[in-house]
């Protein structure tokens, strides 16, 4: 009777068929599973590059404040004109107390120079770094020195300021959309 029972093959179709749907589904799952995240990576690099295209927005116009000597154009708000200037012209060992830190708060206006709306995305900028290039402030002996120009004389080229700049770009509808660009720049 025990040989008959083990040798019994009811109900192998159906725990047969079970095992092979047990199978599909874990396959389905899996195929969903890597679909939604396969989406979901793919929308975070979509809010990634937007995010970095706005901070690279931001990085051009604090060139483009620096080219102007620290006149803001229309679409720049600066909230304190004395300190970026003080940036501007003094070398980093010379600043009074100003903010040279990498931090950049959009909450604290004092932890940055610069700031433009760009679309759904704010740009904040600062100098965090100056240093004095191959050519001094002073104009004491520009063209008036005691050796005349001859043609054989080998000209420097003038390299005034190098500017580290920090740039953070941020959604203002999801402050986790941001990205973060240091500059050195030249000018």
């Amino acid at each position: 009777m025990i040989m008959k029972t083990l040798r019994n093959e009811k109900g192998f179709a159906l725990a047969f068929v079970l095992i092979l749907a047990a199978i599909a589904l874990a396959m389905t799952l899996g195929m969903l599973f890597m679909v939604g995240r396969g989406s979901y990576v793919s929308g975070q690099q979509k809010r990634y590059r937007t995010a970095v295209e706005a901070g690279r927005g931001g990085m051009e116009s604090m060139m483009q404040l620096i080219a102007n000597r620290g006149v803001p154009a229309a679409y720049m708000t600066v909230d304190n004109q004395a300190i970026l200037d003080e940036k501007l012209i003094n070398p980093t060992t010379a600043w009074a107390g100003l903010d040279s830190s990498i931090t950049i708060d959009p909450a604290a206006p004092s932890t940055y120079d610069m700031r433009q709306d760009l679309g759904t995305y704010r740009a904040y900028s600062k100098i965090v770094d100056t240093i004095q290039g191959n050519s001094g402030r002073s104009d004491e002996l520009l063209k008036s020195g005691v050796v005349t120009t001859s043609s054989g004389e080998v000209v420097v080229e003038s390299i005034p300021y190098l500017y580290t700049i920090e740039v953070l770009a941020q959604s203002q509808t999801n402050v986790t959309e941001r990205s973060r660009i240091s500059v050195l720049y030249q000018y």
